[in-house]
């Protein structure tokens, strides 16, 4: 078996496997409960929220808990926007972002806010001055990803972040789902940031929202006042405690892992750049992780054809490749609808290999001359 599919998700490491395995048996009281095995649970939550802080240069009270990046996202984005509506109802987005992004601005406009949709250049980047054009005196929040699930593309993040600082009343908010524990970014200066742990090898249904202490937020969950009142809910103790280690291994490898997934990326480019009928969409300097290519054939055909040899891709996003087969992300970025309709996600990890590679390209040639 190849996987070449995770930027949707990843294998869970064994590591963290055996820590959530051993925390199950031994420490399975709800943290909030009072008395001594509870307490421990509670001690050990905390120790795990501290870990994460340090990581971020965070204080312990900015960590939220929550089920993962869509929830983070959610949090973030609605919690600001009604907590400081009575400031502006002028959002700013782009229209490259994660559906659980996108969805949640057009929500919040079925409830008077008004959105600016950024537009991208051809490899997916914001424009710092289009950025610049469209805040206005009633601007609250401005939502930006780090690095595009679907071909990679990286913003500058800190440069956007640094200039958002003038701004007093705007909230900066990035998805770097795609992001953390790869791509070397300083989120010092981000306002909140949503990270979900299923795309570093942890568990799926496990994230955080970093949140900084100066940003409030209106809860959109109301309950028992859990996670600083921020995300009511009994915690999920066992996948903090494993989001905490999942945190820790990829910022400890975060170098050598980028290193080897360098060299993956830039043998399939080279490879790919020799094939007739194929047309690269992630641009050269995009995360190593993503690589997006269009083919002159069907991609679903395509796709299906490697998973016959058990290789697996993706289309699009895996949040949005059951709906329409046309990608927003490569239309918004100037691609024609055929490309659009017709592009291979391949994402890597640091458990992919050279030889893997290697075995997908003489595969994907064989496929693409079949469908001739």
């Amino acid at each position: 078996m190849i996987y070449f599919d995770n930027a949707a998700t990843t294998i869970v490491d064994n590591e963290v496997l055996k820590s959530f395995n051993e925390i199950n048996t031994r420490f399975f009281a709800n943290p909030a409960s009072s008395h001594k095995l509870g307490q421990e649970t509670f001690n050990l939550e905390n120790i795990a929220r501290r870990n994460i802080a340090k990581i971020f240069a965070s204080k312990e009270e900015e960590i939220i808990f929550t089920s993962g990046a869509t929830e983070s996202n959610n949090l973030a984005i609605k919690g600001c926007a009604f907590r400081y509506q009575n400031r502006g109802k002028h959002i700013i987005t782009t229209k490259v972002e994660h559906p659980s992004v996108l969805n949640a601005f057009r929500q919040l406009e079925d409830f008077g806010f008004s959105v600016t949709y950024l537009d991208v250049d051809k490899d997916g980047k914001v424009s710092f001055e289009d950025l610049k054009e469209a805040i206005r005196d009633d601007t609250i929040l401005v939502s930006i990803m780090s690095v595009n699930n679907e071909v990679g593309t990286i913003n500058d993040i800190e440069e956007i972040a640094k200039y958002l600082k003038t701004f007093p009343k705007i909230v900066f908010h990035s998805d770097a789902t795609q992001a953390i524990g790869k791509i070397d970014i300083d989120y010092k200066n981000v306002d909140l940031v949503s990270l979900s742990a299923h795309k570093l090898h942890g568990f799926k249904g496990s994230g955080a929202l970093i949140k900084r202490a100066n940003i409030d937020l209106l809860p959109i969950a109301s309950g028992g006042g859990q996670e600083f009142s921020y995300r009511s809910g009994t915690n999920n103790f066992p996948y903090e405690i494993c989001l905490a280690k999942t945190l820790r291994i990829a910022y400890e490898k975060q170098k050598e892992n980028y290193e080897k997934v360098k060299k993956l990326n830039d043998r399939l480019r080279e490879e790919l750049n020799k094939m007739p009928g194929v047309k690269i969409n992630s641009p050269l300097d995009a995360s190593p992780y993503i690589l997006n290519f269009s083919t002159v054939k069907k991609a679903s055909v395509v796709a299906e054809g490697l998973s016959l040899k058990e290789i697996y891709v993706s289309t699009k996003s895996a949040c949005s490749s059951k709906k329409s087969p046309t990608s927003y992300v490569l239309q918004a970025m100037g691609r024609d609808e055929f490309d659009s309709a017709n592009a291979i996600r391949v994402s890597f990890s640091n458990e992919n290999t050279l030889e893997e590679i290697d075995i997908f390209v003489k595969e994907l040639s064989n496929i693409l001359l079949k469908l001739k």
